[in-house]
């Protein structure tokens, strides 16, 4: 039978553990510190917890970590990892320095279920969640672990279709007998599943950043299969219901084509949509993927559409473009290794 990973686990979960194996109940702090504060890789290692107690944990316990089995570095400092999950397959992860900081951009869902035209993972379709653990292996495994600053749920998957373990991880993240970050070091990005954001809104204080992609739902549903199902409507009114006007960010995702959703009117449709709300606007790059007959946006359209959302209230940014040479489309790198025709 196989063991059970202790990564991923809060402290309640492993306080469940410490009774099972017939521990003194301060021991899942203990362990928890082995963890997430020292970030050990065996039981073993637990060397404040006995050498019996170890024993007996080890029967049917592991520290459950997988290094990653595939990296591609770019010439600007971006690196693409592979890491194993289950049954076989794999999930990307970003690392992206930028002077003093560093971020991890990571998974949370082998493919995904929300069908966006330009994303190679959503051609992959949905498979399975991650766990926990699954989710937090990606940051434990990480060969550059120590010097992150900041986490993002942007990679594979649509993070609040897996919300439950998504909210697990950010709560090893933040608390005290965990990580101890900021959740402000964390921002969890989504389409809008409009139950699911209620939720996260008011279950952590991470930033939040919401794929929109589209003034209009009629035009995001050309992009975003799954607005017929979560409407951006429906999502923004929900919004509208919280304070963002503080410390805590609410971001806009907005992913430009050539022709499709950069036009002047469509800047003054997404400035009436966003009316109200305290919010910021990235607008990124489109990273071509195959056969698709979407294409990037010149720059300095990209600029003009920039500064005219800025001069009408709603302030945007240009995400800088990281990657390009190394499989830089969310999904590319996963594709490629799962298809055994292609060599990577």
């Amino acid at each position: 039978m196989s063991k059970k990973n202790l990564v991923g686990m809060t402290l309640t979960e492993l306080q469940q553990v410490a009774v099972e194996v017939g521990m003194p109940m301060f021991a899942a702090k203990q362990m928890a510190d082995w963890l997430y504060v020292k970030q050990v890789s065996s039981i073993d290692q637990m060397t404040n917890i006995s050498l019996k107690l170890r024993e007996r944990l080890a029967e049917n316990y592991e520290v459950g970590l997988s290094a990653p089995q595939h990296k591609v570095a770019s010439t600007d400092g971006t690196v693409k990892y592979l890491f194993p999950v289950q049954d076989g397959h794999f999930v990307e992860a970003v690392y992206i320095p930028d002077d003093d900081r560093a971020t991890l951009c990571i998974s949370s869902q082998v493919g995904c279920k929300m069908g966006c035209v330009f994303c190679m993972t959503g051609r992959q379709h949905y498979t399975a969640s991650l766990t926990a653990g699954e989710i937090l292996n990606q940051i434990l495994s990480l060969p550059e672990k120590q010097n992150l600053t900041n986490v993002v749920f942007m990679g594979m998957g649509e993070p609040l279709d897996n919300l439950r373990n998504v909210l697990a991880v950010q709560e090893i993240m933040t608390a005290p007998w965990g990580f101890g970050w900021s959740p402000k070091r964390i921002t969890i990005s989504t389409v809008g599943l409009r139950r699911e954001l209620k939720q996260l809104v008011e279950g952590c204080e991470c930033h939040i950043a919401v794929s929109l992609h589209a003034p209009t739902p009629e035009k995001r549903r050309e992009l975003i299969p799954a607005e017929k199902a979560f409407s951006m409507t429906e999502m923004l009114e929900v919004l509208r219901r919280y304070d963002f006007s503080h410390q805590r960010r609410l971001s806009f995702e907005y992913t430009m084509f050539d022709g499709v959703n950069d036009s002047a009117d469509d800047a003054r449709l997404l400035v009436k949509a966003l009316n109200g709300l305290s919010c910021r606007v990235n607008l990124i790059r489109f990273h071509a993927i195959p056969d698709s007959p979407l294409k990037p946006v010149p720059e300095s359209r990209m600029v003009e559409f920039r500064d005219w959302l800025t001069a009408h209230g709603v302030f945007a940014t240009i995400r800088a473009s990281r990657g390009e040479d190394i499989w830089a489309a969310c999904g590319m790198l996963s594709t490629a290794k799962n298809n055994k025709s292609v060599t990577i």
